[in-house]
């Protein structure tokens, strides 16, 4: 039931941040592409706006995407977690705690689950486990 777990929530968690590396390289689903996004990013300081923007949503998609499928799942975390520490940092921090206040309360979530699993390991449902 372990495998099973940690199966659900790297399917779950890494699919998201497909999305968001998706959103920030393509503008799928509802995002802006790496113009819109590096702009936003040029507006809160971080520069240059368009490069950080591809940056990251390349850590976010090559990250979720092997998070999902559990290969080279410490990896993975690294780079998911390095955009959630960003994230916290430029973005949530001054908020506070709280989501509904736009605080890091979720982002903290995230970097806390991906560094859960790379430290649990990926499981028996997982390409690493097929390459030990």
């Amino acid at each position: 039931m372990v495998a099973l777990g940690l199966l659900l929530v790297r399917a779950v968690v890494g699919l998201l941040f497909v999305g968001h590396g998706a959103q920030k390289l393509f503008g799928w689903f509802g995002g802006y592409g790496p113009k819109g996004t590096g702009g936003w990013m040029e507006s809160i300081g971080i520069k240059p706006g368009v490069a950080m923007a591809v940056a990251a949503g390349l850590m976010e998609l090559v990250g979720g995407a092997l998070f999902t499928a559990g290969l080279f799942t410490p990896l993975a975390a690294v780079l998911i977690a390095l955009t959630m520490v960003g994230a916290i940092v430029k973005v949530h921090r001054a908020n506070g705690l709280w989501a509904t206040a736009n605080g890091y309360e979720y982002p903290l979530v995230l970097l806390v689950i991906v560094i859960g699993v790379a430290l649990t390991g990926a499981g028996d449902y997982s390409l690493d486990a097929l390459i030990k």
